[in-house]
């Protein structure tokens, strides 16, 4: 019987560059306070968001896909035809038909790569990455294109305090490709099915509806145990790590989590929610540009990630920066 060969890829992968795109429109609490029973404190106080940013009509899921994987194709150094697989991460695509992978690489000049969308709710670019590193690592792909991106307005009852004061839109990119030590850590992901319905939008709406306090509680009391999981499948401890940028849920999620990780002081810890709002699954590329942009970050810092939502999914992994 003639054996099946199989490809031999890289030691390891690593981000090589990162990118992002925040739509022009900034909307503030004060601005939903005119269109709805709230106001900053609430608003504030509950979540821990200033301010978030709404797509105009020209800002669409492809438009902010390509100008976040632009800039971290730039960022790389790597040309279009260097990238082989472009993965995009979204649940917030209107049109199931066609997906916008194919899309997005078209337009940025990417010939012919394997291309296709993942909707693994706010956990969607942890699994992504996890993927595009598997993919390198098999021998499958030398660099590939990773982006989230999301127009939560678009499936947001924008009259509902319960939703529309924490969601929003944007896109992040990370550029992945080979490296002799790895640069992205295993990925722990996993699954509570039977919370499936804590974030859905069901059959005949339009609209997203959220158990806020379920999801809460299970951010809290459950996923603690998977960011030590990841840093125990990556060979690390707290003491390691330079960057905690969980997905931008809810600041008081983002804190509670560092407490409970016993993570050093001089950890810095990413609260891009304040002024970007839930973006989903572009929350963590997003944090981790605004980051390194203001310099709080540096290249070759320690990261660890953890993405996490409807589904209820969830993923975490440990990240070196590019």
């Amino acid at each position: 019987m003639t054996a099946i060969t199989l490809r031999k890829g890289a030691p390891g992968a690593q981000i090589l560059g990162l990118g992002s795109y925040r739509p022009r429109r900034r909307v503030t609490n004060d601005e939903l306070s005119t269109m709805m029973d709230t106001n900053d404190e609430w608003i504030q106080s509950r979540v821990g968001i200033a301010e978030r940013r709404w797509a105009s009509e020209d800002e669409t899921l492809v438009e902010m896909a390509v100008a976040a994987g632009g800039k971290a194709l730039a960022a790389s150094g790597l040309a279009p035809e260097d990238v082989d697989l472009v993965i995009v991460a979204s649940a917030s695509l209107t049109a199931p038909i066609p997906g916008i992978g194919p899309q997005v690489a078209h337009r940025l000049g990417i010939p012919r790569p394997g291309a296709f969308d993942l909707n693994a709710g706010c956990a969607g670019f942890c699994y992504s990455l996890g993927l595009a590193s598997d993919a390198i690592r098999s021998g499958d792909a030398r660099n590939v294109l990773v982006v989230g991106v999301e127009r939560l307005t678009d499936v947001t009852d924008l009259t509902d305090r319960t939703t529309a004061v924490i969601f929003a839109d944007g896109a992040g990119a990370a550029v992945v490709g080979a490296s002799e030590e790895p640069g992205i850590g295993p990925a722990v992901w996993g699954s509570d099915g039977d919370q499936y319905t804590a974030i859905e939008i069901a059959a005949g709406r339009s609209t997203m509806t959220m158990a806020g306090q379920a999801v809460y509680r299970w951010a809290t009391t459950k996923l603690t145990e998977t960011l030590v999981a990841a840093m125990d499948a990556a060979g690390v401890t707290a003491a390691d790590i330079d960057v905690f940028a969980p997905h931008q849920a809810n600041l008081r999620i983002v804190e509670s989590m560092a407490k409970k990780l016993g993570l050093p002081e001089s950890t810095v810890i990413a609260r891009d929610i304040v002024q970007s709002g839930n973006t989903s699954a572009a929350s963590i590329p997003l944090a981790l540009t605004a980051l390194q942009e203001s310099g709080e970050a540096e290249s070759g810092d320690l990261v660890l990630v953890l993405g996490y939502g409807a589904g209820l999914t969830f993923a975490g992994q440990v990240l070196r920066l590019p």
